[in-house]
């Protein structure tokens, strides 16, 4: 029996692509082989990373002028490649919304001349700084947000008004909403939220901006040679690549981001309209810059946190445990949760509530 998993990554998949992934484990499209057991090489992988390229190109609308890059080492490797392929004035400025916007902004001080532009770290990152407020230096090379917030359970509902290149994290949002690539100099993301298992990260990054990493980054960082060779410089995360084509081939059949969008929304609305209205739980983002892929909440003491993450375990609701720096519950909602999954955990929620309030 399949559980409901609220993990923040790795996360739930689709159940049509994991049934298909079962399918092809042993014998990919009649080749006799496992999709695990291909060369990267070879006409049929080259196949799938193709056909990956495209749906993810069509699904966001990615201009021909992006290259999409299908890399390892997971969204905080990017931390270092950032400044490593964009630094050419030797200077960015970071706002940090979190502990992943932080540790991107710390990676980049071994690189270059890094300013903090805007922070949310005294309200525990429980809103996003005004960016009709925020002030940028002359001469960056870039700004850098994480444009959801993973722990915190904070999103952007507008971006930074900078003509320096734009580089965001979409690790935990890409897919969910409406993006508008052009925007952006580069994005990226950890594909274990929203897209596939752990170990492919996407790269999608303006093409004018290729060609000018600096002389000590990587063979395995610079942007340009993973695009010359489209992402089969080396042996990529096959599998991994594998999988997030399905997930693309999923999405479109739904309706691509928009339709993705319309229901993510309706789930967050569903959780946390039962949270504001409970006297049991709390959530405390500022309600403007709410996450609609995680929930963080909690109820009134620390021992009726632990209770509810045991007791919803063995009811079937799983990795509802906050993050160490948050505490408390968090129920991340990426796009697989189906909309039964988060009516079915306000119910146990309800049930909770009502044998607990006078704990």
């Amino acid at each position: 029996m399949r559980v409901y998993n609220f993990a923040a990554g790795p996360s739930t998949l689709p159940l049509p692509v994991l049934e298909e992934v079962q399918k092809d484990l042993l014998d990919y499209q009649g080749s006799g082989m496992s999709i695990t057991e291909m060369s990267h090489r070879g006409k049929q992988f080259m196949a799938v990373n193709a056909e990956a390229n495209a749906l993810l190109r069509e699904l966001m609308n990615i201009p021909d002028d992006y290259a999409v890059l299908f890399v390892q080492g997971g969204a905080s490797q990017q931390f270092a490649a950032v400044p490593l392929n964009l630094l050419q004035k030797g200077k960015a400025d970071y706002i940090l919304t979190g502990n992943f916007a932080t540790k991107a902004y710390e990676e980049g001080l071994k690189y270059g001349d890094m300013a903090v532009a805007a922070s949310s770290k005294e309200a525990n990152f429980t809103y996003i700084p005004d960016m009709n407020a925020v002030k940028f230096r002359d001469g960056i090379d870039y700004v850098h947000i994480t444009q959801n917030n993973t722990i915190f359970g904070t999103r952007y509902i507008e971006l930074p008004k900078t003509n320096a290149t734009l580089v965001s994290d979409m690790s935990s949002n890409i897919l969910s909403e409406v993006v508008d690539v052009k925007k952006f100099g580069l994005i990226y993301a950890g594909a274990q939220k929203n897209i596939a298992p752990a170990g492919l990260t996407i790269v999608i990054v303006r093409r004018d901006l290729l060609g000018k990493a600096l002389p000590i980054c990587p063979t395995m960082l610079n942007y340009a040679i993973q695009d010359k060779n489209d992402s089969l410089y080396n042996t990529p995360p096959c599998f991994a690549i594998y999988v997030a084509m399905l997930v693309f081939r999923h999405l479109k059949s739904l309706g691509g981001v928009p339709a993705m969008q319309k229901i993510n929304e309706e789930k967050a609305k569903i959780l946390y309209d039962f949270i504001d209205n409970s006297s049991f739980y709390t959530n405390s983002v500022d309600k403007k810059y709410r996450s609609i892929m995680n929930v963080p909440f909690v109820a009134p003491s620390e021992e009726l946190n632990a209770k509810f993450v045991a007791e919803a375990t063995k009811a079937g609701f799983v990795s509802l445990k906050g993050h160490r720096l948050v505490g408390g519950m968090r129920a991340s909602i990426y796009n697989a949760m189906p909309t039964e999954g988060v009516k079915a955990l306000v119910e146990f929620m309800k049930k909770f509530e009502t044998e607990n309030k006078n704990a």
